[in-house]
Order: structure tokens, then C-alpha cells, then sequence
């Protein structure tokens, strides 16, 4: 059975801080429908009202085009282990660029990955459980090196060459480029 509170609570707050990935959700008017896994520690409880993430170059951009044109957001936590319990909150969202007014004060609960594009900062309306039962149990085992690795090995220049062109998404809905390269 679902249960539904407004902000994150202690509980919740625990449960998200042992789980190795989790999940983003998101959709513009017209446009497919992204979700996307995210791992690496890149997730942070601000308050319990306002989560972020850390969110590095990659295929696309699908998560920053759609919140700049709807907002919506919706991420998702599953445990693994015991408890069996999933997660979800609900939000509106921004993307938070390095050239952008507020990315220092963000920056700064974060480690910054190398490739580093943005920050997505997140107000939570609604936060839901669910039993989570038929959610397989999976041990975590280590995290992929790939992404940092190939972002370590990048040219600065080339790499912030590569992003300025990407200034939409796949269905063509804008998005902001990043103008520097964080290595």
C-alpha cells in the first residue's frame, strides 16, 4: 500500500543514502518520455523539501530539456536489500549550469566528477512509499569507472567544443550547453 507525505522524512533520508543508484524520470508536452539510471555519489538531501544531483555529460540532455520546458521531475529509490521498499518523489526542477548564478552554493555539497555538466536542483512536492516486493534482491558490487574515466582522459577543449553543440534534445527541445570543462 502507498503511503504519501509531503517532505522527505529521517527515514526516507536513510534509506537514500545506502542505495547505489536511483532513477530520474521526466517528460515534455510532445516528447518521449526519459528515464535514466544514475549512479556515481552524485545524489544530495538539501533539506527535506529540496534534493540534487550531479549530472555529467553523456548521450543526451533529455533531463535538462524537458525541465526547461515542463519542470516536472520524478525520482526513484529501490532497496536492493531489507527493508523491500521503493521510493519516489515528486518535483519540479531546474538545471543549474557552472556559468549559472547559483552553481557555486550547490557546487559545494558535491564533489565534482570529472565531466560535470550541470546540476539539476529539485523542490519536492510529494514523497511516495511502496512495498517494494516484487523488486528482486541485488548486491551492489562496485561502481563503472567508464564515464569518469573517458571525461578524465578528455581534451578540455575538445570536450567543451562537443557539448556547446549539443543545444537540443532528441525530440529538438532546446537546452543550455555548459561552458567550461570540469576535469
Amino acid at each position: 500500500m502507498a503511503d504519501f507525505t509531503d517532505t522527505l522524512t529521517d527515514k526516507h533520508i536513510a534509506m537514500i543514502a545506502k542505495q547505489p543508484v536511483f532513477f530520474v524520470a521526466t517528460a515534455a508536452e510532445d516528447a518521449r518520455i526519459n528515464l535514466s539510471p544514475k549512479g556515481y555519489d552524485a545524489f544530495r538531501v538539501l533539506a527535506p523539501d529540496r534534493v540534487a544531483y550531479l549530472d555529467l555529460g553523456g548521450s543526451g540532455n533529455e533531463t535538462h530539456a524537458h525541465l526547461a520546458a515542463d519542470g516536472r521531475i520524478t525520482l526513484m529509490f529501490c532497496n536492493f536489500e531489507q527493508p523491500a521498499l521503493i521510493l519516489r518523489f515528486y518535483g519540479r526542477g531546474v538545471p543549474v549550469l557552472p556559468q549559472d548564478d547559483g552553481w557555486a552554493a550547490l557546487a559545494k555539497h558535491f564533489t565534482l566528477l570529472p565531466g560535470t555538466r550541470q546540476i539539476f536542483d529539485i523542490a519536492v512536492d510529494s514523497v511516495q512509499t511502496s512495498c517494494g516486493w516484487g523488486v528482486p534482491f541485488m548486491a551492489y558490487e562496485t561502481e563503472r569507472p567508464t564515464l569518469k574515466k573517458a571525461h578524465a582522459q578528455s581534451d578540455p577543449d575538445q570536450w567543451a567544443a562537443k557539448m556547446a553543440q549539443r543545444t537540443s534534445s532528441i525530440d529538438g527541445l532546446p537546452t543550455r550547453p555548459t561552458d567550461r570543462f570540469i576535469g
